[in-house]
């Protein structure tokens, strides 16, 4: 059993399909059996011995060769797919959907057309199929596809001058950034750096990883660059020198505070307690003086008395000559 690589047709896909006793060669044309149905497509990579156990994997058949009959088919269904196209964009422009039928497709049986479109927004195309159906007495499928599927159906040239990338040999589409046009140096001007689809070139990724590798490569130390080649330092040399600096001046900083606190801290614990003794026998010694000051404060008072006054009997006659209240008042007795 072989493996051989088959390019399908509308949109330009490519898988791979076994062979067993069919003999192709590049740029032969052939009619496979794919997930879809009977297909004609284009072989681009001569058959190549499947590996065991690899067999199970592809369930795509190539049933043989394309003849002249098969040729004159192909020929017919082309034109056959170009009337259909017409006739579909009639019924939408009747129906009033917002939707731009970029391509139609027979399969090589005739059991199934299918329609390719692009919208904004989701549209209700229900009554669509119905009316394709009674008139095309098929299958009929739409699928909505996006602005990069329409290039790739589509095709054309693109800003270097040869075919479009996605049309002739990209499989499938990769994410494309902005940060691969700013690594290459390109320019951000968005006419310059988008494709016929409107988006970013598929063409940024073919040189990102090569960017990227030369980014990550060590730099050489300063030590193992000799005084001749030491001409320029570059950008990351003179930030190390700069952090380095820094951390000087913050280490500096931290030892001049921690002098300054030295010098100015209080007085040892111990002469703490020497001040104190010597404060508590001096209290001591000077407290029986004050006790023997307030005694002689207070003898003096202690010999002082208070003088009073003679208090004067009720009723004597006799006396200095002052009668006293009672004198005045007449006696009982005559």
């Amino acid at each position: 059993m072989q493996t051989v690589l088959i390019r399908l047709r509308k949109p330009t896909r490519v898988f791979t399909f076994l062979s067993d006793t069919v003999d192709l060669k590049r740029h032969d044309d052939c009619v496979v059996q794919s997930d879809r149905g009977m297909e004609y497509g284009t072989c681009i990579l001569p058959p190549e011995a499947c590996p065991v156990g690899m067999e199970k994997r592809y369930k795509m058949n190539v049933l043989r060769k394309a003849s002249p009959d098969d040729e004159s088919t192909y020929q017919k269904l082309l034109e056959e797919e170009a009337v259909a196209l017409r006739t579909c964009k009639e019924k939408v422009t009747a129906r009033k959907l917002r939707m731009k039928l970029v391509d139609a497709e027979f399969t090589f049986d005739k059991q199934k057309l299918i329609f390719y479109f692009t919208a904004e927004d989701r549209v209700d195309f229900r009554q669509l199929v119905r009316d394709l159906a009674q008139q095309f007495k098929t299958r009929i499928e739409l699928r909505h596809i996006q602005v990069r599927d329409e290039a790739k159906i589509v095709g054309g040239l693109g800003v270097c001058g040869r075919e479009l990338c996605c049309s002739t040999f990209l499989r499938e589409f990769k994410p494309i950034s902005m940060k691969m046009a700013k690594r290459q140096n390109l320019s951000l001007n968005p006419t310059k750096i988008s494709g016929q689809c409107g988006r970013l070139l598929c063409c940024l990724s073919y040189e990102n990883d090569m960017y990227q590798r030369e980014r990550r490569k060590e730099k050489p130390k300063p030590s193992d660059i000799t005084p001749d080649e030491n001409v320029r330092r570059s950008a990351v040399q003179v930030a190390v020198d700069r952090m380095r600096e820094a951390e000087k001046k913050e280490e500096a900083a931290v030892e001049s505070e921690i002098a300054v606190e030295t010098v100015e801290s209080p007085e040892p614990i111990e002469a703490k307690l020497e001040t104190s003794v010597e404060t508590d026998q001096t209290e001591k010694s000077a407290a029986p003086e004050t006790k023997s000051d307030a005694e002689g404060d207070q003898k003096p008072r202690s010999g002082r008395r208070r003088r009073r006054r003679p208090r004067r009997g009720r009723g004597s006659g006799s006396g200095s000559g002052d009668s006293g209240k009672d004198g005045d008042k007449p006696s009982s007795s005559t």
